[in-house]
């Protein structure tokens, strides 16, 4: 896949010194990690290693990349490992999409607690869904979720809210048999975004009870305890959205569609148009239209479109990836295995490990191939932080040009 021909990157390192001085004072030691990170991330800055094809001799330099998990590079190869952990998961049932989403005065107090109200709105969307799915009026199963946060809309704008994806099933809780949800239907949306409307406002109230919220600017005033009850009295009565997608083809279906999910960031660099005078032109689609009108561009003045972008930073060491019910940590393996029984799956079967003997008899090679011939590139030099190569890379070929006016 070809570098696209502007980045993140380029906009932080033409531009993020003079938003920093702009903003100093008013910028997080995370924002400030971020954007060092994609500022340096596969420059010589980090070191990196020369990669030689045994075929042609053609040569290559590769800049090691940040591996921060804000960075647009970096999420491709972060991806496929933990894909290839979910495909093992996988059961040959129907897959259903759920989505839950925070209230707009509430994702209003969430940029000041972001650990606090981001994890609120895990636990709480977690809960409920298991919680009707336990039920034997609906579903009357165990059933598992991998629950993947997302914090911006396609603006890049603060619009928190949590993907769910579930199988279409679970086991009965006798542990005796899989009880299949109907053709299509998982559980009902309406009583799911009372149900996560109740116990998120809950959760929220003994969290500002217990001083775990903090406010500043125009919200000080909700760190009063009869104010912040005020606040709240008109969302205990709106409708809060849980969005039920349509069932996936099946479980390839859901591979792609977590591919593409769980470890994107606020915006991808091929998104990104150009960057000039204006401003920062991308493309975002409009979900209040219908149809191919919703897909435009925007443009943003530089600052701002920095400013949007590093307010989906999230705290040192919060997941944004978890798992409940059969699929919690703890106990995945059995819970699987014995879902698999119940489906009459044959058991897998494990692949002997030999990593190690590979790693001894192997050269190290790059995970693509030459770009000239294919052939293997094999790494014959690697170089520290700072440092340059004493290997060149083989020169481009100038372009030729044919003018036929």
């Amino acid at each position: 896949m070809s570098r696209p021909a502007l980045e993140v990157a380029d906009i932080f390192r033409d531009h993020g010194a003079a938003w920093r001085l702009a903003n100093a004072g008013h910028v997080s030691l995370d924002q400030m990690k971020v954007m060092s990170a994609i500022e340096r991330c596969r420059t010589a800055a980090l070191g990196g290693h020369v990669a030689r094809c045994e075929d042609c001799a053609h040569t290559v330099i590769a800049y090691n990349s940040c591996r921060n998990r804000h960075c647009p590079k970096c999420q491709g190869a972060a991806a496929r490992d933990w894909l290839a952990e979910r495909e093992a998961e996988l059961l040959p049932v129907g897959y259903f999409h759920l989505v839950f989403t925070l209230p707009g005065p509430i994702a209003d107090i969430a940029y000041q607690n972001k650990a606090v109200i981001y994890d609120l709105l895990f636990k709480a969307a977690a809960e409920a869904t298991l919680t009707i799915a336990d039920d034997p009026k609906h579903l009357g199963a165990r059933i598992g979720i991998t629950a993947v946060l997302h914090t911006w809309g396609s603006a890049l704008t603060h619009h928190p809210h949590v993907h769910m994806i579930v199988p279409g099933g679970g086991i009965s809780l006798d542990g005796k048999r899989w009880v299949s949800c109907r053709p299509g239907f998982f559980l009902p949306v309406r009583v799911l975004s009372r149900l996560f409307r109740r116990l998120f406002l809950g959760k929220l109230l003994a969290a500002h009870q217990a001083g775990c919220l903090k406010f500043f600017g125009d919200r000080s005033g909700l760190a009063d305890a009869g104010e912040f009850t005020a606040f709240l009295t008109p969302l205990r009565k709106a409708e809060w959205v849980v969005y039920a997608k349509k069932p996936f083809g099946g479980p390839q279906a859901v591979l792609a569609y977590l591919s593409r999910y769980t470890h994107r960031v606020a915006i991808s660099n091929r998104r990104l148009i150009s960057a000039d005078d204006n401003g920062v032109t991308f493309k975002w689609k409009d979900y209040r239209i219908e149809g191919p009108g919703r897909y435009t561009t925007m443009t943003l003045p530089t600052h701002e479109f920095i400013r949007r972008f590093l307010v989906h930073v999230l705290p040192k060491r919060f997941y944004r990836i978890r798992h409940y019910g059969l699929l919690a940590n703890g106990n995945r393996a059995a819970n699987i295995a014995r879902a698999r029984e119940l489906l009459a799956m044959p058991a897998r079967s494990e692949q002997p490990d030999t990593s190690d003997a590979t790693a001894v008899e192997e050269p190290r090679v790059l995970p693509r191939p030459c770009p000239c011939c294919s052939g293997r590139m094999i790494i014959i030099e690697t170089f520290e932080r700072g440092c340059q190569p004493r290997h060149r890379p083989t020169p481009n070929p100038a372009a030729i040009r044919i003018d036929t006016s």
